[in-house]
């Protein structure tokens, strides 16, 4: 009896100490799966904070890079307008372009020949590319700096990244956000104020001529030149891609060079239009095109076209600094509104 009665004793013991065992086991496993999980959780978080990181860096870039090629951009309205007659458009976009393609090539012919087969598969989305960007756009400016007023010329040119704004939205899908809308209306008043001089009556009083329509036309072109830079189908370096742009888009001005000839449309060369070419060649074509495609690549078509707004705002100020215009409240007013409403519609 007694041994059965310490069996029976024995067993429940036994049975306890099972249970025990098990449900420290359970407990380590479920303590494991735990760590576990927070640091795969912690590993996502961390992958998601670098990525917003990333991103907004790159916003940053892209806004940094498309003010930079406006800044510069903002100059060449009054070369257009200062050489309207002594350079015929078509001989001064050709000479532009030749001197940005001879200043790049040593630097960028061994990028061309890397991306020799992406070119050969998408040469005819490169060539349309630089015919529309390089080509016609440009030459467009110089016709019109030859028969239109320099306002004429800066309030047609901030419709480009309306011409941006709509064309991406129509092939690229981009949406456009409420504060995006409301920072484009902002930039808008801005903008008017700042080449109205504050008096809106003036816009009343505007003459149009033939060179308003080339304007208008040139920021039509500018807004598809952005949105194929955009759609490129497949990766490309950039020096390769600006040189394949910038030797094309010259050779297709040939034709109209040779016209501009044969009609005695002649010119001299000095010194002082040599400073010009480089100016032209290497800033406002090389440096400032780079600069623009890759802030089109960094935040896109939309959001580097409301940058541009600025243009007019650099614009004035360089011909305050350049020309000795005097400053008023308008400027500071409308720089503001500007300033303001491209920070409000990059940040939608």
């Amino acid at each position: 009896m007694k041994s059965r009665s310490h069996t029976q004793t024995e067993a429940p013991t036994s049975s306890s100490e099972l249970s025990t065992a098990e449900n420290e086991l359970l407990a380590a496993e479920a303590s494991s799966t735990a760590t576990g999980d927070e640091a795969e959780n912690g590993t996502e978080s961390t992958a998601k904070d670098e990525a917003a990181g990333d991103l907004k860096r790159n916003a940053i870039a892209g806004v940094l890079f498309a003010l930079c090629a406006t800044i510069i951009w903002s100059g060449n309205f009054i070369v257009a307008r200062g050489l309207s007659d002594v350079v015929p458009p078509a001989t001064l976009a050709f000479l532009r372009w030749v001197t940005a393609f001879t200043v790049l090539l040593p630097l960028g012919w061994k990028s061309l020949l890397r991306e020799r087969a992406v070119v050969k598969r998408h040469w005819k989305h490169l060539a349309f590319t630089a015919l529309l960007g390089i080509t016609i756009f440009n030459t467009l400016i110089y016709a019109a700096g030859r028969s239109t007023t320099a306002l004429n010329m800066s309030l047609i040119a901030i419709t480009s990244p309306l011409f941006i704004m709509l064309l991406a939205r129509i092939f690229l899908g981009e949406k456009v956000s409420r504060s995006r809308a409301v920072g484009v209306s902002v930039v808008v008043c801005g903008v008017v104020m700042l080449v109205t001089r504050g008096d809106f009556a003036r816009l009343a009083g505007l003459e149009f001529s033939i060179g308003d329509v080339w304007m208008l036309c040139a920021a039509m072109l500018f807004g598809a030149y952005t949105i194929l830079v955009r759609r490129m189908p497949e990766r490309i370096e950039q020096a390769a891609f600006l040189l394949f742009t910038f030797g094309v888009g010259a050779l297709m001005l040939v034709p109209g060079v040779a016209w501009e000839w044969a009609q005695g449309l002649r010119f001299e060369f000095t010194p002082s239009l040599f400073g010009v070419m480089l100016y032209v060649g290497v800033g406002a074509s090389l440096i400032s095109f780079w600069c623009w495609n890759k802030a089109v690549g960094l935040i896109g078509p939309s959001q580097a076209g409301i940058v541009y707004y600025s243009l007019p705002l650099f614009s004035g100020a360089e011909a305050v600094i350049l020309l000795g215009e005097p400053v008023s409240w308008v400027h500071f007013v409308s720089g503001i509104l500007i300033l303001g409403g491209i920070r409000m519609a990059t940040r939608g």
